[in-house]
This record gives C-alpha cells, structure tokens and sequence, in this order.
C-alpha cells in the first residue's frame, strides 16, 4: 500500500511539472492513445493520481490485478469449450487482462506492462494464423477463439484498446505483424465471413460492429471503419434465414452501428430486447461511440437519433429495481444490476459526454469504482469535489420502436412499491409472448414475479451455460407470466414470424397525481377476436398502511373461451377464504404450451364474489383480493413438472380459471402490510385491510371497481376504455349519482 502511495506521488509530482510543457505541444492526428484514453486525458490522469480517491483506489485495484495475473505468466490454450469451459474463460480473461494492462502502462508509464501486452499479442498473432473455426457446432456463427463469433467480438472490443495504448511501443514492423496475421483477418473473420452474425440488427451484431470499427480506428483503416458503421456492401443474404434464436438475418436490409442504433432503440431510449440485453450491448455501443467521438468527432455520435445513446442509459436505470438490479423482461437474469462493469462504463461515459447529471455520481460512488480514462477522471472529480446528489426513480413511461409507436413500458412507483407493467412490442428473438403482463416488488424484492429466462449463464455442467430447451418450452410461453392465457394457448401461439409483427397500444398513462400512478393498455393480436384492455394502478390510501395495487383486466371476444389468470407469488401461504382439495397425486395441469410444467397442488370452486389469498414472504405479508363467481375454479399450481434434469425453479402460482366465457372482466387488488419478525417472534398488521371489491359500471366507454375498506371507507376508482386523453371530459351515472371528472381516469 506504501509503495503504491509513493509511486502516485512521485508520479503527480513529475506529470505536474511537465504538464504546462506538455499541452503546448502540437497535437499529431495519428498520435496514440486515442480510442478511449486520449493524450490529453493521459496527461490529466497523470496529474491528478494520489489526490482522487475513487479513481486512486480502481487503479490500485487493477494494478494489483495484473501484477498477479504478470506474475503468474501467459496462458494460451487452445479453443475447445462452450461458456464456463477453462479454454473459453481464460480467453475471455486474457482479452479483459490485455485492456487493463494497456491502460496501466498509459497512466503509469511502467514498461513492463506493455511487454505483456505485447508478448501476448504476439501469442494469439501466432496461433491466430492456423487456428481453425472453433470445434464446437452449436452456434449458428461460429468464432475461433471461442465456440461463438459474439464472444470473438468482444475479444476483439477489448483488445482493440489494448494494442492502442501500446501502438507507440511496438515497432512498425511488429505492428504490421499484428494487423497482416491478426486484426485484420480477425475483423475480416467476424464479419465478412460470417455475415449472418454481423449482417442484421441485434445485439450479437453490435458487439461485431463495434469489434471491426474500433480495430478499424486504431489501425486508421477507413474500409473497416465503414464496414463497422454501415454494415458490408452488396451483400445479399436470404432474410427469412433463422438465427438459433428464432430471429432473422439482414432485417429489412438494415444492418451497420448506425442501423443498430435506430432500430431498436426508441426515442425515449428503450431497448427492444428489454434491460438484461441493454446492459450487455451498452458496453459496445458506448465504448464504440467514444472511439468514434474521440477519432472521428465530426460524425458527432453523440448527437446521432437526437442523443439516444446517452438517453437510453437513463432509461436503462430506471429500469432497476431499489436494489440496482434490472427487470427481467423478455429474457433476463436476475440479479444483473447495475453494479456490473458495463454500466460503470455505462454512468462514467453518460456523465462525462452528457448532462454531467449530479444523480449519476451516486451511483458511480455506489458502483465504488471507476473506468480508467477521461470518462472516469470526470466521474471521480465530480464526486471527489462534493458534487453527488441521488439519483431520483420515478414512475415513468417508456416507449418502444424506433418511433416509439410500438407499445411500450411503465413503471409505476409510489413509496416502496414498484410495478412493472409490460406493453411492449415483442422484444426481437429475445421477446417473450406475455402481452399486458406485469410484475410486483416492494424494496426490491419480488411480490409478484416474472420468471426471466430459463438458463445459467457461463455455468458449463448446464447446456454449457446456454439457453435450456425449457426456455422455449416454459419461460417465453404465455401461462409462465402474469397475464391471460386463452384456451392453453400462448399469444401469438408462440410464433415469433406473427408476434414480431404487432404491439400493444397504451392507452393512457399518469403519474401526476402522487397518490395514484395508472397505466393502461390495449392488446388485440394476441388472440384472434380478442381484445384485451388492462388497467393498472398504484394507489396511496390513507385506510391502508402502504399503497396497493388495482388490476383491472377487460376481455371482449367474439366467441367463447377459457381464460386462465395466474399470480406467481413467492413465499409461504397463509390463508384463504375459500376451501381447497389437495391431491394425492400431481398431475399436470396440460400438455404443451408451457403446461405441461405446471403440477396442479390444490384445487377450489369460488365461493363468494371476493376470493381472498394472503402469504409471507421475507417477514413481510400480502393479500390478494380478486372479484370472483361461482362457477370460476382456482387453482394451486407449482413449476417443474416434466424437467428431469431440475433446470426449472420449483416456484408456486395461483389461478384462476374462467371457463365458457366470452366477454369478461379480472378485477383484483394486491396489497402489502405489515411484517413478521423471527427474532421477537411478533407478527403485526397481518391481515388485508380491503374488505371487499365491487364491479359497479362495466360498459364499452367505462368500467368502475368500488373498492371498501375494513375501516368502513368506500373509494371508487373509473377508468376511461376509450377516449381517454388528458383533456377528454367525462360525466357518467352510477347507482342515480353523477360523475364527472376531465382525464384518463376518477378516483376518489
């Protein structure tokens, strides 16, 4: 620690004195490094080590890092194994080592680190030169460093500025060793020779663009540069050809960076795919786009689709959770937050090239470190000079589409409790088909939730830590998710060519009020001759202890039908006010469409015109109240039935099944209360303080849900069906009293 301590103050002394000089030289357009760290922000850098402690402590970090791995000598094995395999990890680990001992050498001006750098370079230039296209099939494009070319394109994002920072170190004779035998073959390999990777838009093929641009501007090849940004010329590929993940090559002829930013980004800067693919390709779009900022600043990146880059990071944090982590829509992990080191790039790049938004640096003082450039300086001076202010989460609404007229997604906040309402169009071949569907959480934590993806990611003894079977066959099919099933057969019946081709229409959306946050939208694909209008609000009354949630689900149809309305709770049931039978024997609850990995645990008959569930989870409970008839069934179910290999999590759910129906409506509140403390063994505030829920008007224009009290209150909540704009004027009669109101919606 000592040591470290003098090295920077040694260094601060001579970079302060040399810095004046230093400035005044004249500025050479080849000059390296100027990818991501720049001469200028190297010299800066340099000047400020020992007196900004963020940015003193990631450098300390990294540089005891790569001592060790140094210290340890080079590996190079070669290529055999899927993700989590020894021979992938250690590459990826040599590309993520190279970058961080390319910029040590930069700031510390320390030899031996680009000797490392260059010897392992000249490692892969001399088995790059025979290496045959990687042994395992599986990937629709396959890599030779890896079993995919997705995961050669990071290889190469990552190395590209590592050769930068070493470019002036190597001679010109080895740096042209490196470009004839290695980059450029490798840029050449990922695109060129596999254009069904690189040829389309998605986030595989971002990773590619970016691969082939930022080699492209280290080696000043224009060729590369071009092809990084606006895809390969003259290149005709069959556009109905499937990717393995169900999406299609080439999309309307569209492909390139540029087109990678505009098509799946909407104005507001969400990201088709959903949150857990954002983040992974935010790391090659932002890193790629200051490369291009700092080499080719006339194309103003920045600017491009009127800033969308820097306003999609801020959309990407509002799409966390109170603990960081991300929704899981479409196909997400949970648990990816943004602790990881995609959006330290993420918040450093959004506030040195943006708004330098205050709100940002709290969460960079969260994330407790830094990237190691100009970027990150910014970052740690703002924090280091008392500038953090907290990054303020608010309901929000998120349009989809490059327009943004494809549907959409809102959040509702109002204290502790979040509610992810999904109105999206279908998200890529990473879409899942659960339109309207939604999920819950108080502090964080899942009240109701959406499953995410079937896979574990990078874990080798799982499918070599690719997507499982029961993705397709669980996690994307429509009972998996909170929202209604018809006839046991998923929206779109589960075909990606039908359900790329529509979207759900928002209704309205508002937020103004802070005691009631509503969201409503319209879905009529998904089923033919269904229509399905859902209303969703969160509400702050003063009978209750925090706000709950109203779900209002309005299904029109032509003919008759079986709707099956789930709930996946998590945690411990603790009452109901119906009687249920539980079976001896689990039997499935169907046989395809996600069915068939649902065992059926209890089964009722509702009993009244109020069916109620309570459960705690993590010491806290919650009540669901939903307005139910006689002849509805409920149901018990739990996942992991027909999965002998244990990938699915054995999670529970409550239904409700409405059969025989043709038009019809889903009314239920969620609420949260109280707590249990297993240390003084204490229960409070148990019990629902919703008595009873009434549907009191339902017409095309209207539908009014009465919601009472244990107190006695009576509180009525409308909702616009059509005309629902902010400025509509509204007068309506219910039971011989009038209401009228201007807007979307009535509460009082």
């Amino acid at each position: 620690m000592k040591s470290f301590q003098t090295l920077l103050l040694v260094l601060t002394v001579f970079y302060s004195c040399n810095e004046k000089k230093e400035s005044t030289d004249s500025v050479d357009d080849n000059q390296h490094p100027k990818l991501i760290l720049t001469k200028k922000g190297v010299d800066k850098i340099r000047a400020s080590l020992g007196s900004v402690p963020i940015f003193d402590k990631t450098l300390e970090k990294v540089k005891k890092e790569v001592d060790a791995e140094i210290a340890d000598g080079i590996k190079m094995p070669i290529p055999k194994d899927y993700s989590g395999g020894y021979s992938h990890d250690q590459h990826k680990r040599n590309m993520v080592v190279l970058q961080k001992a390319g910029v040590l050498y930069q700031i510390l001006d320390d030899e031996k680190y680009a000797k490392y750098v260059k010897d392992m370079l000249m490692q892969y230039e001399a088995m790059y030169k025979t290496l045959p296209v990687h042994p395992k099939t599986r990937s629709y494009a396959r890599g030779k460093l890896f079993w995919q070319c997705l995961n050669d394109s990071n290889w190469l994002v990552y190395v590209s500025q590592a050769y930068d920072c070493v470019y002036n170190y190597l001679s010109e004779e080895e740096r042209n060793k490196l470009e004839t035998n290695l980059f450029k073959p490798f840029a050449d390999f990922i695109s060129i020779g596999n254009p069904q990777f690189y040829q389309r838009v998605h986030n595989h093929s971002t990773w590619g663009n970016a691969a082939v641009g930022m080699i492209g501007l280290v080696m000043d090849d224009q060729e590369l540069i071009d092809r990084a940004l606006y895809g390969i010329k003259d290149l005709k590929l069959n556009t109905t050809e499937k990717d393995d993940d169900g999406g299609f090559l080439n999309k309307d002829g569209k492909a390139g960076f540029l087109a990678n930013i505009e098509e799946p980004f909407s104005p507001d800067g969400y990201y088709n795919e959903g949150p857990y693919y954002q983040r992974y390709a935010m790391y090659p779009f932002l890193i790629f786009a200051e490369g291009l900022h700092n080499v080719k600043p006339e194309l103003k990146i920045f600017e491009y689709k009127e800033g969308v880059l820097l306003k999609s990071i801020n959309a990407l944090l509002n799409l966390s959770d109170a603990d960081g982590d991300f929704f899981p829509l479409n196909d997400g992990q949970k648990g990816m937050s943004y602790y990881t080191s995609a959006l330290v790039t993420a918040v450093d790049i959004s506030y040195h090239f943006g708004t330098q938004d205050s709100g940002l640096l709290s969460i960079a003082s969260a994330q407790d470190r830094v990237l190691l450039d100009d970027s990150g300086l910014s970052v740690a001076l703002g924090i280091k000079n008392g500038k953090a202010t907290s990054f303020n989460k608010k309901s929000i609404n998120l349009s989809d589409g490059p327009k943004g007229e494809q549907g959409g997604v809102a959040i509702l906040r109002n204290e502790d409790i979040e509610l992810v309402f999904k109105y999206a169009a279908q998200g890529s071949s990473h879409g899942h088909y659960d339109k309207l569907s939604y999920s819950l959480y108080e502090k964080g934590e899942e009240i109701l939730q959406d499953y995410g993806l079937a896979r574990f990611v990078n874990i080798e003894q799982k499918g070599g830590g690719n997507y499982l079977k029961e993705n397709k066959t669980w996690a994307k099919q429509t009972i998996a998710h909170n929202t209604v099933t018809q006839n046991e057969t998923s929206h779109f019946n589960a075909k990606y060519e039908i359900g790329s081709q529509h979207h759900s229409v928002l209704n309205y959306f508002s937020s103004e009020n802070e005691n009631v946050q509503v969201a409503s939208a319209k879905e009529a694909n998904a089923y033919p001759g269904t229509e399905m209008l859902r209303t969703m609000a969160i509400i702050k009354d003063e009978d209750l202890e925090k706000p709950y949630m109203l779900d209002i689900m309005k299904v029109t149809s032509n003919e008759a039908n079986q709707y099956d309305f789930p709930y996946y709770f998590l945690g411990q049931v603790l009452n109901t006010n119906f009687k249920y039978d539980t079976p001896k024997t689990l039997n499935t609850l169907g046989t395809k469409n996600g069915y068939q990995h649902l065992y059926v645990e209890g089964t009722a008959k509702a009993s009244s015109e109020n069916s109620k569930l309570s459960w705690l989870n993590k010491g806290k409970f919650y009540t669901l109240t939903t307005l139910t008839n006689n002849n509805d069934e409920l149901l018990f179910t739990r996942i992991g039935a027909n999965d002998p290999e244990f990938n699915l999590r054995r999670e529970a759910a409550f239904m409700l099944r409405r059969k025989n129906a043709k038009n019809t409506l889903f009314v239920s509140t969620i609420e949260a209360h109280g707590g249990y403390s297993p240390v003084t063994e204490s229960a409070v505030n148990s019990n629902s303080s919703i008595k009873e829920l009434q549907l009191v008007l339902d017409t095309e224009d209207y539908t009014a849900i009465q919601i009472t009290s244990e107190k006695g209150n009576i509180k009525l909540f409308i909702t616009a069906n059509t005309n629902a704009s902010k400025e509509a004027k509204h007068t309506i009669k219910i039971n011989d009293k009038n209401y009228e109101w201007s807007g979307s919606y009535y509460f009082e």
